[in-house]
């Protein structure tokens, strides 16, 4: 025994054990929010309740059950509720999304179960989706097209097709929106500013003028061309209505323009709860989030993080590995260099939200504001790279994640013998060029490790870019088709600060708690993806100078 404890065997044996528990910890808990994330999208069965208050009064409603737990009787009986009957030491209690947000207090309820007199499942209530307002649940009696009320024989056909009709007319006009319109108010803010640069430089001259306003007049007959084909297609879109019977027996009618789709959730079996289930992911990463970001997806906070993670990582790598290189290779032993690196050590230590106020002073009022006096007179007193945005986020991260890079290159550098360099040399090659063909290459593995840790730190953090450039919602993308195609000066969105709007600042939390597990797990796919990638590159990098460690 006292042999087996000398050889080290027990420590291996502990440090092993160590890590896998973490392992597990680590597996079970992503498990936990991709199982809580991805089960919102699973089409929960609908049910039909008649249920009795205190004053036994019945009532009809019509929803999901989002949750259920056992209340202990004595609890119950504290807090005034009286039963009928025996009902043992623990009652059941369901919480039930109700929908219809315009006819109820709120879209979640409890109800006790010794208050349901009856609970059914029929096949014919729609789960209907909705623009605003939230899901609506209820019985498609009919439809009015163009004012006249229609009955037709098949009434879920006859609705379905409607909805497509509107859907693709809400996405054509909205497509013209984002397209056409768009390109034109960019244009004219555009003819603006230049008009007003010729002001401040006192260059404006009537042959100038003429010809600006010759273009604004083009512009705007063009807008209201594209504005009057705009509202004409909104007009048909919300042409029809579609009524339904609700939970309290009363027909209500629905614009078909803010219904986006319709599932009978109760007659799907598994294949087609299956689909319904892919259906809903890929909207929610397809689409754009609406209703104070509660509802719909995520794309432009999906575009906004990887956009910006790889603006960092093209900024923070030519600055990690120079410094890194100049530390290791020209630095000579000293005081100085020694003071450097434990400066580049204890700047891993900074608190992120510093980096996000020092980003804000230096990057945003500072450095951007010089930028607009410089280059965008004629739009002040409005900034234009003077406020928060994805470059200044980029850059605020690119400097918090540089001792990472500039760490790891060292080490990478450390680690190719002195026979390398020596060789080279003795060869006839100038020291520059023995680093650009021998060394870099060589220490390109290590470099794509920093850059893995840099990703990997820099798509989580999400207290520094509130203060950078991060926003709720941001009405464009950095990128479109407008010149110069990347906008770098615009506010953004991000998957990490979306998770914390929707779960601490939604007015519904349990509507949203889902979107949370939802929103978080795509964050760390998102995040396991790039570092994939970065990780393909390194390990390609490696087997491809092999050769020259020997």
């Amino acid at each position: 025994m006292g042999k087996w404890f000398k050889s080290g065997s027990p420590w291996i044996w502990m440090t092993s054990g160590a890590v896998s528990v973490c392992l597990i910890a680590v597996l079970g808990l992503l498990l936990l929010i991709a199982w809580r994330g991805l089960s919102y999208f699973w089409p929960a069965d609908i049910y039909q309740w008649e249920i009795k208050d205190e004053h036994n009064q019945r009532s009809v409603i019509i929803g999901e059950i989002y949750d259920r737990e056992e209340v202990p009787v004595e609890r119950l009986l504290s807090a005034g509720h009286t039963f009928d009957a025996d009902v043992g030491d623990t009652v059941t209690r369901y919480l039930i999304k109700t929908g219809n947000r315009e006819f109820v207090n709120l879209d979640f309820r409890w109800v006790m179960e010794t208050n349901i007199i009856s609970r059914s499942k029929p096949n014919d209530i729609a789960v209907i989706e909705r623009s605003k307002n939230g899901d609506f649940y209820g019985y498609p009696v009919g439809l009015i097209e163009d004012g006249e009320r229609l009955s037709p024989d098949n009434i879920e056909t006859a609705f379905a097709e409607h909805i497509e009709r509107a859907v693709a007319l809400n996405d054509e006009a909205l497509a013209l929106q984002k397209g056409v319109i768009g390109t034109i108010n960019y244009e004219l803010e555009n003819l603006r500013l230049e008009a007003r640069a010729y002001e401040l430089d006192n260059e404006l001259t009537p042959s100038r003028k003429a010809d600006i306003e010759a273009q604004r007049a083009k512009l705007n007959a063009e807008y209201q061309l594209v504005e009057k084909e705009f509202f004409a297609l909104k007009a048909q879109a919300g042409r029809d209505y579609v009524i339904i019977r609700d939970m309290r027996g009363e027909e209500v009618t629905l614009k078909l323009d803010t219904i986006l789709d319709v599932t009978y959730a109760n007659r799907l079996g598994t294949l087609g709860k299956i689909g319904h289930w892919f259906i809903g992911i890929g909207k929610f990463v397809s689409d754009d989030p609406r209703e104070a970001n509660t509802e719909g997806g995520v794309f432009p906070a999906i575009f906004g993080t990887v956009f910006m993670v790889m603006l960092m990582a093209v900024i923070v790598t030519p600055f990690g590995v120079i410094a890194a290189i100049y530390l290791h290779e020209y630095a000579k032993k000293g005081p100085i260099t020694k003071m450097i690196r434990i400066a580049v050590i204890n700047l891993a230590g900074v608190p992120s939200i510093v980096y996000g106020v020092f980003g804000l002073g230096f990057f945003v009022y500072m450095f951007g504001g010089s930028i607009d006096q410089l280059f965008y007179p004629e739009a002040l007193p409005a900034p234009t790279f003077g406020s928060p945005g994805v470059i200044w986020s980029a850059l605020t991260l690119a400097i918090l994640t540089l001792p990472v890079v500039i760490v790891s290159t060292e080490e990478g550098l450390s680690r190719i013998p002195i026979s390398v360099r020596q060789g080279s040399l003795a060869l006839g090659a100038t020291k520059a060029e023995t680093l650009w063909r021998i060394i870099i290459p060589m220490a390109s593995p290590a470099i794509m490790t920093g850059l893995i840790l840099a990703v990997a730190r820099a798509a989580g953090e999400v207290a520094p870019l509130m203060l950078v450039g991060v926003v709720k919602l941001a009405p464009t993308l950095p990128v479109d088709l407008n010149f110069p195609f990347v906008h770098l000066e615009r506010k953004f969105m991000h998957l990490g600060f979306h998770i914390y709007d929707v779960g601490f600042q939604s007015p519904n939390v349990e509507a949203a708690r889902p979107l949370v597990y939802a929103t978080s797990f795509l964050l760390v796919s998102v995040i396991v993806a790039l570092n994939l990638t970065a990780i393909g590159v390194r390990n390609h990098l490696r087997e491809k100078y092999r050769s020259l460690e020997h």
